[in-house]
């Protein structure tokens, strides 16, 4: 699918996909660093992906890792830092919760470290009843040979 805005594109075709721009960007941000192009690789393979294009350069990426039925994970959002302040994040937001696929889920969600103001402006709140989640967290997996 595809969705156009202000010589922006939208695309959820995974061939468009420019694999090393997503690699460069993730293996320096605080909850991917270090990530080895092969994971990013496979993230991409097994996830709906949105990525924003000016022209042909990929400018920016989301994953959405799903069932399609009652449940999703937003991953990996980020927009190139010379694209930013042009409210990209939020339209992304928008395709990304108005996709079809995407409709009737139970719950959604997502982990950030400095972007609540954002995803807030979405319905997403903190965690109701936070001691009900549980996680296994492996924060160094890819430092390790």
């Amino acid at each position: 699918m595809e969705w156009r805005k202000d010589g922006y594109l939208i695309s959820t075709d995974k061939s468009k996909i420019d694999i090393a721009t997503v690699h460069r960007f993730l293996s320096q941000t605080y909850w991917a660093e270090g990530i080895p192009i092969e994971i990013v690789k496979r993230g991409v393979d097994n996830s709906l992906c949105f990525a924003i294009y000016r022209g042909e350069r990929l400018i920016g990426f989301a994953g959405v890792i799903t069932d399609f039925a009652t449940f999703a994970y937003l991953a990996d959002v980020f927009i190139l830092p010379e694209e930013r302040g042009k409210r990209l994040s939020k339209w992304l937001m928008r395709v990304i919760l108005d996709h079809p696929r995407l409709q009737g889920l139970r719950r959604f969600t997502l982990a950030t470290r400095d972007a609540h103001g954002l995803y807030a402006q979405f319905g997403f709140t903190p965690f109701d009843k936070p001691e009900r989640w549980m996680e296994r967290h492996a924060p160094d997996i890819y430092k390790q040979k």
